[in-house]
């Protein structure tokens, strides 16, 4: 069993926002694969399905960000999950908008959301890192993170959504270098970004995180 997390914060008021797109990740998920209906479960909305040869819990928190972690723990410790058998979807201010990095354990980076996960279950479960990009200024971020996606990147995070979810199966596998490949050359595909080599890209990350350290 695997637990594909994604974080955001419950309401029509946050639902576009940029904060939220771990959960519009878990919806083109649950659509792509015929997963539903989603049900109150685990203090949040969760549904069971298959992802190719794996069973999945798909979890959307219904806690406020900062609260994520409770019902993280719940479905991971009702299932008997390993930490490496949880995967949180979640946005990330320090990777270019589209951009994203899969990763198990690590720092929390300021996000509200990866903390309190990991003050409840612990830290080695593995990440999906989305890039929305940054505001330019430390002190905007908390209200550029709290907004809509502009009209003009609608479709590439539609594009993203939709490229994530047919290629999940990989990251039900374990196959986590081959799903970031994936994702990056799919959204270069249909135009959406030039895909930068490994050495460009961690060049560019580093870069954003020592200009601009996260506080959110």
């Amino acid at each position: 069993m695997q637990l594909f997390v994604g974080l955001g914060n419950p309401g029509a008021r946050y639902a576009g926002n940029r904060h939220n797109i771990g959960f519009m990740i878990i919806e083109a998920i649950a659509k792509r694969h015929g997963i539903g209906p989603f049900r109150k479960r685990f203090q949040g909305l969760a549904a069971e399905g298959a992802i190719g040869a794996e069973r999945a819990l798909l979890l959307m928190p219904g806690t406020f960000m900062n609260e994520s972690g409770r019902a993280v723990a719940e479905a991971a410790h009702f299932y008997k999950l390993a930490l490496g058998s949880i995967v949180v979807f979640h946005d990330e201010i320090d990777l270019a908008p589209g951009k994203i990095r899969v990763k198990l354990g690590g720092g929390v980076a300021g996000h509200n959301g990866l903390r309190s996960i990991t003050a409840h279950v612990g830290n080695d479960y593995r990440r999906v890192r989305i890039g929305v990009g940054h505001p330019g200024i430390r002190d905007l971020v908390h209200a550029y993170v709290l907004n809509d996606f502009a009209k003009d990147e609608r479709p590439w995070v539609d594009a993203l959504c939709d490229i994530i979810a047919d290629n999940v199966e990989l990251l039900a596998k374990g196959q986590d270098s081959s799903f970031q490949n994936k994702i990056h050359l799919g959204l270069s595909a249909k135009g959406f970004f030039v895909e930068k080599t490994d050495e460009e890209a961690n060049a560019a990350d580093s870069k954003v995180q020592k200009e601009n350290p996260r506080e959110t």
